[in-house]
């Protein structure tokens, strides 16, 4: 079968679609035949080298997050799946081996999978499993938004900034979008309140807010000064600099800026496809690449501006 794989740390070209063998599941686990994947700020910044003390540095090395597609074979023990139910699910990041989502076939734990919303095609169904339950867990778990309290969603263009402006305008919060101005209209139709240009607003213009969820990951201590009193913060665009600034933040209590690792496992996949089915949240592609040109997405991702998500597809004359 055909799977994306690293072999050195660095660029896009240094991504290759290799041939190698068919996973097996084992006790636990469950095949699926991948039919799309989506690319992630983790996927880069792996292949990038810049989480060796999590990828490691044993080759290859396997790219993408998140897929969806079928059942196409289960291990032992494993119930609630049969061959041919569509799935949507992600590997976890601490145990991405040769092969990861964007693949032909991938292995995972039965419990980090769930039945992807039938109103979905899995090339929207991928772009949905990261974004919407980092959102997810962003709005309910982390700040646990209320209804009617003032949200700055910032980054709001991008793959979980769409998400998290749908999710907080679906959980009552008068939503706040920062990104550029051009995407006023689509983010007003996701259910902003507000739009304000990234590109001529500055932190000390705005605000206060009761929550504020980043996605860029920079100037986090600026923007953590517009909460106001019992405010709370969440990023997850991770860096070495918002790393520091989230440590150094713990002295603010509530108003520190919060972070999580994303790893949805199946009861969150089943919240993200219930908010689907109610009409709560809705995919937003922003391209779709073949998976022979995962390098092109990841070199577009890298360059921003996106709209929603890069999304690669598994041709099916191919599985």
């Amino acid at each position: 079968m055909k799977a994306v794989q690293i072999t050195s740390f660095g660029a896009a070209d240094v991504l290759r679609v290799n041939d190698v063998d068919r996973p097996v599941p084992g006790t636990g686990e469950v095949l699926v035949s991948v039919e799309a994947s989506s690319v992630n700020g983790h996927d880069v910044i792996v292949r990038a080298g810049e989480l060796k003390m999590v990828s490691g540095r044993r080759f290859p090395i396997g790219v993408g997050l998140d897929f969806a597609g079928t059942v196409a074979a289960t291990g032992a023990g494993v119930a609630g799946y049969r061959v041919g139910d569509r799935v949507w699910g992600m590997v976890h990041p601490r145990q991405r081996h040769s092969v990861a989502g964007a693949a032909e076939y991938v292995v995972v734990s039965a419990d980090r999978i769930a039945h992807a919303p039938a109103d979905l095609s899995s090339v929207e169904a991928a772009s949905l499993v990261v974004a919407g339950s980092t959102a997810l867990i962003a709005l309910r778990d982390s700040v646990r938004l209320e209804g009617g309290e003032r949200v700055l969603v910032r980054g709001a263009a991008g793959g979980v900034g769409t998400a998290a402006v749908q999710l907080a305008h679906a959980m009552g919060g008068q939503v706040t979008a920062l990104a550029r101005d051009r995407h006023a209209e689509l983010l007003t139709d996701l259910g902003a309140d507000e739009v304000l240009d990234y590109g001529s607003t500055t932190s000390d213009q705005i605000g206060p807010f009761d929550v504020i969820v980043d996605t860029v990951g920079t100037e986090l201590n600026c923007y953590r000064s517009r909460l106001a009193k019992g405010g709370r913060m969440v990023t997850v665009g991770l860096s070495p600099s918002a790393l520091a600034a989230i440590a150094a933040s713990s002295v603010h209590g509530s108003r520190r800026i919060r972070t999580f690792s994303a790893n949805p496992e199946t009861p969150v996949l089943r919240d993200v496809a219930g908010l689907v089915t109610s009409g709560a949240l809705r995919p937003v592609i922003d391209s779709v690449y073949p998976l022979a040109d995962i390098a092109a997405a990841h070199q577009a991702f890298e360059r921003g501006g996106v709209v929603g998500k890069h999304v690669v597809t598994v041709p099916r004359s191919s599985v």
